[in-house]
């Protein structure tokens, strides 16, 4: 059960920054998508949320890659007494 809910906390963010690579893509070949007026704002939409998605999923696996001491030496937190 542990595993289903956590796919399902990270299906969310990679549906948002698949939306952000395509109205970036759109607003590269000129195509506006209604909620937006520009398409300068549209694309810095679709960067904001691909980057959010890819920064959400990143810290996800980094988390769980401690929590498991499967990471690398650089990536593991300090401790607070040295």
């Amino acid at each position: 059960m542990k595993k289903i809910i956590a796919l399902l906390i990270l299906v969310i963010p990679v549906i948002f920054a698949g939306y952000g690579v395509k109205l970036i893509r759109d607003s590269i070949f000129g195509i506006t998508i209604w909620p937006f007026s520009s398409l300068v704002l549209q694309f810095l939409i679709g960067l904001i949320l691909l980057v959010l998605g890819v920064w959400f999923v990143a810290g996800y696996v980094l988390y769980r890659e401690r929590k498991n001491n499967r990471a690398q030496e650089r990536f593991m937190k300090k401790d607070e007494k040295q």
